[in-house]
Parts: C-alpha cells; structure tokens; sequence
C-alpha cells in the first residue's frame, strides 16, 4: 500500500468516525475534484471526480431519501453494446479507474443516456463502480451520443473508451 493510500484509508476513517459521533445518517465531503457521500443506511457512497483524493470534510445531514444509487444487481439482462463503426471524429469518453460500467442509476431504472440523445457539458453519462464505491462519469463536452461501446454491468480498465460524443 503506497503511502497516498495510507492517508486516503486514515482520511475514510476519520470521516467514518465524524459521522458516528456526530450521529448523522449520511455526511458529505467536496472537494474540486472529488465528492463522497458516506452513508449509514446500507446505501452505496457515490464518488464523483477524476480521482478520490481526500479533501477538508463539510458535514452536512442530507435528506434520508438522496439519488445516491443503489449497488445495481446482476438480475436484469445487461444492455448491449451499441453496434456500427466509430468516427474517428467522436471524442471519446473513458473510464476514469477500473471497475463495473452501469448505464443506469439502479437495476430497472432508464439508463442515463441513449445513443442519438443531445447532452450538454456536465450531463451524467454513466456509473463505474468498484467495491461499492460508485464514479459517476459526465460529459466534457456538449453534443450527440453516437456510440456506446460497452455493455451494461461489464467490466472496464481505467482509460478505457466507454461513450462516444459527436461535438456539436
């Protein structure tokens, strides 16, 4: 365990320890690049940014019913790939880290985007989760989805292209 990671595992612990003592259901860290939602209710903490980097804890209650996904389950048949080539025009979306693709919020739920769907800067894209640990990926640019090139619930390796986006 690299040394980054030892603080990182410190940081989790001290806000896990915050949040007991503080008898709060859920507490919410953000930072520039990152916001974890840590969770009391057997819910999923979501993480969204680039990288988890630790930053200075903001503690605030949040509302018992929050958008924080649940960990999707393998029941429902996965969504395939979309099919056809890809222009080598299409800005790529990749993953940020290793882990599972979700193109929906929670099992059953319409997926986030569809090929043909105009998004604009910032728009959710997907999930990649890892350890219960969910990436939620946005969209860099404005435009169209084009393509899809992964599956529903399958595995991805950091860098890898997930979406394909015309520019507008």
């Amino acid at each position: 365990m690299t040394e980054m990671d030892e603080r990182l595992l410190r940081d989790v612990e001290i806000l896990n320890d915050l949040m007991k003592q503080g008898g709060w259901s859920e507490l919410r860290v953000t930072g520039p690049n990152v916001s974890v939602l840590f969770s009391s209710d057997d819910r999923a903490a979501l993480i969204t940014g680039a990288q988890a980097a630790p930053s200075a804890p903001v503690a605030a209650p949040a509302p018992a019913a929050s958008a924080t996904p649940a960990a999707p389950e393998a029941t429902a048949a996965p969504a395939a790939a979309s099919q056809g080539p890809v222009d080598p025009a299409w800005t790529a979306v990749v993953a940020p880290n290793l882990g599972t693709f979700y193109r929906a919020p929670k099992p059953g739920a319409p997926p986030f985007v569809e090929v043909g769907q105009e998004v604009a800067v910032g728009t959710e894209l997907c999930l990649i989760e890892v350890m219960k640990l969910f990436t939620s990926v946005r969209s860099e640019i404005a435009g169209v989805v084009r393509h899809i090139a992964v599956a529903d619930a399958e595995l991805v390796e950091g860098g890898q292209a997930l979406i394909y986006i015309e520019s507008n």
